[in-house]
């Protein structure tokens, strides 16, 4: 297509322009180096009770099955590094990325304005914005778009940001010039595997989820088991251990969305605030945030049993 260099350069252009640290873009095709790794750890029940990572296998691995005649997958990535982190002196953790309002609804308005702003420019096009809750493998998409490379981790790390950003496509039947990969950088070092507490990176670049504190802390709906009683480390809402002890993170900025900052009670809270926290407070405090999703019970079942663990 003769147009594609010309709005593939406008494309990487407005996301800049929007805000987004990185655009990259590669060819909608079938993932055929990543059916069989999908197959093996969802064979081994890797991902837990995590059902969903099961459901729409050939979706999840052709990007042509989400988007008729799908051409390209535009990754982008939107920082989320906090310039304070929130006080951990007599306090629990929670994740870096559920500071400030939930990322699904701030990132997906910006994709879907990036998307008015192709069409605006090309004319008709065929697409869809996606944030993490579709069947798409966003980080492998970002690896092949030359973003990054996926550490041993599991995470997706980019020379000049780290690992604390959020992933988001578009995936559109719009013919463009795609970039390339680029190496794995992570070389000899292993601190991610060695800081892990419940051991979940069993073996490099492969993450058992269902060991991560992250699930028991997000997606277990029942008791959490306790042969891994204290070994949280304090954290009560997801994980951040294998990011923080990355050497690449010393590349870390602080992000420029508003929308990500901490709620202004969350920088004074304390153990203590946690434990008496109310249902109407954690509704009001968290009624825009990730926290959401683990519910006034399922926070209470994390603190209670960080609070009993020796």
């Amino acid at each position: 297509m003769k147009n594609a260099p010309q709005y593939t350069a406008r494309i990487k252009q407005m996301a800049k322009e929007l805000g987004f640290e990185f655009c990259g873009i590669s060819q909608a095709t079938f993932l055929e180096e990543e059916a069989p790794r999908l197959e093996r750890w969802l064979n081994q029940n890797q991902h837990g009770q995590m059902g969903y990572m099961a459901n729409h296998f050939d979706k999840r691995l052709d990007p042509r099955k989400l988007v008729e005649g799908a051409k390209s997958v535009i990754s982008l990535l939107l920082n989320y590094f906090p310039e304070q982190e929130i006080p951990s002196k007599n306090n629990y953790k929670i994740s870096k990325y559920a500071y400030g309002e939930d990322y699904h609804f701030v990132f997906k308005d910006k994709l879907k304005t990036l998307l008015q702003a192709i069409r605006k420019e090309v004319g008709d096009v065929n697409g869809r914005a996606f944030v993490d809750s579709a069947p798409v493998m966003d980080k492998v998409w970002a690896a092949k778009s030359g973003l990054g490379w996926i550490g041993k981790h599991s995470n997706l790390l980019n020379r000049k940001m780290g690992s604390f950003f959020f992933i988001g496509e578009l995936i559109l039947d719009l013919e463009l010039v795609y970039d390339s990969p680029v190496g794995d950088y992570c070389g000899t070092c292993t601190r991610c595997i060695d800081a892990c507490p419940t051991d979940a990176i069993e073996s490099p670049h492969v993450v058992n989820g269902s060991k991560c504190i992250s699930y028991f802390t997000i997606e277990l709906k029942e008791s959490i088991p306790q042969e891994v009683k204290g070994k949280f480390e304090d954290w009560i809402f997801g994980c951040d251990i294998c990011q923080d002890v990355c050497p690449w993170n010393r590349f870390s900025s602080p992000h420029h969305t508003p929308d990500f900052r901490p709620h202004e009670a969350l920088k004074t809270f304390t153990k203590n605030d946690w434990q008496e926290i109310t249902e109407d407070v954690f509704k009001e405090i968290f009624r825009k945030s990730p926290l959401k999703r683990t519910k006034f019970k399922g926070l209470q079942r994390n603190i209670q049993f960080i609070a009993e663990s020796p």
